[in-house]
């Protein structure tokens, strides 16, 4: 066949992808142990898979945080086969600012647990707000690990604001009610 003439299936020899290129690209992939490629020269773009792992698709690979500079120092694939995506958790909103805390003095949970206003659900609460307390009363109770810990004012004043409801979990730290000094 000389230059210009077109075989059966209507390709030139000049072709970006001539027949005898590709005959020669199977016989080189056949020799190694390259399973996929593609290859694009202008518009023109050629794909081949071969053999039986071209029917399964590869095990997925997941990396985490630890193995990243594990996975980074290996040797890279060959330029042209894909890799697996990683996965990146999507983006933590920010929690919403809490209110401002009327001025006074602060009791905070000393656990995490969960708060209970009350000694039992038919006894009334420990406190309410607007009541005065003194020094070492009870406020309310904190069940930890099916341990109840009554929690005691380290202040005394009028009981300005309850920060949180009965049965609400609370954790380590967090303002359970705002007492007014005397």
């Amino acid at each position: 066949m000389t230059e210009g003439e077109r075989d059966s299936a209507g390709q030139s020899a000049e072709d970006e992808f001539g027949l005898s290129a590709v005959r020669e690209l199977l016989r080189i992939i056949n020799e190694s142990d390259v399973s996929e490629i593609s290859i694009e020269r202008g518009s023109t773009r050629l794909h081949i898979k071969r053999g039986a792992q071209a029917h399964h698709a590869p095990a997925p690979l997941f990396v985490t945080p630890s193995l990243a500079t594990t996975v980074q120092a290996a040797s890279a694939p060959p330029i042209g086969l894909a890799q697996a995506p990683v996965h990146t958790p999507p983006p933590v909103t920010p929690a919403p600012e809490p209110e401002a805390l009327p001025p006074g003095n602060i009791i905070a949970a000393p656990m995490v647990g969960t708060f209970y206003a009350a000694p039992s659900p038919k006894d009334p609460p420990y406190v309410n707000e607007g009541d005065v307390i003194h020094v070492g009363d009870r406020v309310g109770i904190i069940e930890a690990m099916k341990m109840m810990n009554e929690i005691e004012s380290e202040f005394a004043g009028r009981v300005v604001r309850i920060l949180v409801k009965n049965a609400q979990p609370v954790e380590y730290g967090q303002p359970l009610m705002v007492i007014e000094p005397a």
